[in-house]
């Protein structure tokens, strides 16, 4: 996993009473799009959320971490699919080479229930190789992993598509044992790795263009999670986006080129959305403007939610803003969007003033004029179709690296790379030594030494690997960084029996809210096991 940490924008504000109400607003447990259907349709759910945050000091907002990784489940079911008949796309050049060598290794091996696996698939096929595969993914997002791959929520939570496969689960487990998946899963780790580095900048580039111009950062939001998950046994150049209660989950199938515009709509749209249920009431007095969608091409939820419909529209007027591209205006507005041309023109009075989003937008809200919005919106014509489209490419406006971090990057390529080549393990600790030496911002110093800590674990010098780890909290490293460098420690002086050491340090990487789900989780389970052992000895 790769923490993808956006750029920061310091700014003093004084927050009062802010009020996120979600009375008589529907937000499901189950959000499903993809490149080839408007993001977060589907049917929403009643949540009333209720925060009271008062803050007077100085705050310096920051983008929580965005979750760059791999996920194992979504890999067995992947796995399996492609064994029983998902054949879509799989001759095409942008697939990844994993692809074709997984798919041949299942076809040689003996697995009994491949036959009831396949009958299964043809059975459940949908009408485009898109839905086919998009029923799979919710499975995948809804379940446990390995080897029950029980529900993780209550059936009534379940996305009904991923319910109607609940029999699938069976099948899965047993062909997860016979193929022995999970072998399989520890051998093909690295190319899942490798792909993760590629995205990793890229990524870094969009949520740090988008955080500078809303000035505003889902730590805002401190429930929320974005993760986004490369699959390299999907068709390629495709992006499904999923948003469950309070996750969105991007899937990233393989491309020449990193697809950026559908992860950045659903990034735009995680920021915006929350910001505009905390502005609900006034939203409430505007929503006559629904009367106007008429034979809009959208999904039935946006012709009833006026606060959905001005989040998509909010989000698509920043959007064809970044991109400097008027025409994404009309576009919107003939799909549905009938707020995009609003919104648009409230964003240039929004970039020359120095509040947030997240304070703004009540402005923005105020200024809709029923009458005159009336008088624009009755002259649109809909299109007569969803607008259907591939995912698409984008130039993100982003920092240049510094020398440091161009180092950085490639000796992180090297290191995830370290089994494939004797030399790559030295190379990648030769330039991780070199970064240090470069000009480049703390927290790449920080990465630097992280990197030279892990590398010494890894050639078990223990006592060299805690001064690297050290140092590295030493260095202002991300909260990432951070995190996991608190947990290294832990482990190192668990090794020598220092539990007390330990304790410290896995009680501090507990303590960095930005630290991630997987580091806070080693550090509970191995503080609980520090804790269950010292009971132990006094009994």
């Amino acid at each position: 996993m790769v923490d993808l940490r956006a750029s920061r924008v310091e700014v003093f504000l004084k927050r009062i009473a802010l009020f996120f109400t979600r009375a008589g607003r529907k937000l499901t447990p189950f959000q499903v799009s993809s490149s080839c259907a408007p993001v977060c349709g589907g049917v929403r759910t009643a949540i009333l959320l209720l925060a009271v945050l008062v803050l007077v000091a100085p705050l310096r907002l920051r983008a929580e971490t965005l979750e760059l990784e791999s996920d194992q489940t979504l890999f067995c079911v992947m796995a399996a699919i492609n064994a029983a008949g998902y054949d879509e796309g799989a001759d095409l050049p942008d697939n990844n080479p994993l692809r074709k060598q997984v798919r041949d290794y299942l076809a040689s091996q003996q697995i009994s229930v491949l036959p009831a696996l396949k009958l299964y698939y043809r059975h459940h096929m949908q009408k485009t190789g898109v839905q086919d595969l998009s029923q799979y993914i919710s499975f995948a997002l809804s379940a446990n992993g390995a080897p029950d791959f029980a529900w993780k929520v209550r059936d009534v939570d379940i996305p009904p598509d991923a319910m109607a496969l609940d029999d699938f689960r069976s099948l899965l487990i047993d062909f997860y044992h016979q193929a022995n998946l999970e072998e399989l899963w520890k051998k093909v780790r690295p190319a899942y790795e490798k792909e993760i580095v590629r995205y990793g900048a890229p990524i870094r580039n969009l949520t740090g263009a988008v955080d500078a111009y809303l000035r505003a950062s889902v730590t805002d939001y401190p429930s929320r999670h974005f993760r986004a998950v490369v699959e390299l046994l999907m068709a390629p150049q495709l992006v499904q986006t999923r948003n469950y209660g309070d996750d969105t989950y991007v899937i990233i199938s393989p491309a020449a080129q990193p697809l950026l515009y559908d992860i950045r709509h659903a990034y735009l749209f995680s920021l915006i959305d929350p910001i505009m249920l905390s502005d609900r009431a006034p939203l409430k007095l505007k929503q006559s403007l629904l009367d106007l969608m008429g034979n809009a091409p959208l999904p039935d939820e946006y012709k009833t939610d006026f606060v959905l419909l001005c989040s998509q529209s909010l989000t698509k007027a920043v959007e064809a803003r970044l991109d400097k591209d008027t025409n994404a205006i009309d576009r919107a507005t003939s799909q549905g969007y009938i707020m995009t041309p609003f919104f648009a023109e409230q964003l240039p009075g929004f970039e020359n003033q120095p509040q947030n989003m997240r304070f703004y937008v009540e402005t923005m809200i105020n200024a809709i004029d029923l009458k005159a919005e009336t008088v624009r919106l009755s002259a649109i014509k809909f299109d007569g179709a969803p607008l259907v489209r591939k995912a698409r490419t984008v130039v993100i406006p982003g920092p240049e690296l510094s020398p440091a971090g161009k180092t950085l990057e490639k000796a992180e390529s090297l290191y995830v790379d370290r089994n494939l080549s004797p030399d790559n393990q030295q190379n990648a600790k030769a330039l991780f030594g070199k970064a240090l030496e470069q000009k480049g911002e703390p927290a790449e110093h920080a990465q630097a030494w992280y990197g030279l800590a892990r590398i010494a674990l890894v050639e078990n010098h223990a006592d060299v690997a805690i001064e690297g780890f050290q140092k590295t909290l030493e260095s202002s490293p991300d909260d990432f960084t951070r995190g996991w460098g608190n947990v290294y420690l832990g482990r190192l002086y668990k090794s020598k029996h220092d539990f007390t050491q330990a304790m410290k340090y896995y009680q501090d990487a507990l303590a960095v809210n930005g630290a991630s789900d997987k580091a806070k989780q080693a550090a509970r389970s191995e503080l609980q096991e520090i804790s269950k052992n010292q009971e132990k000895q006094t009994q």
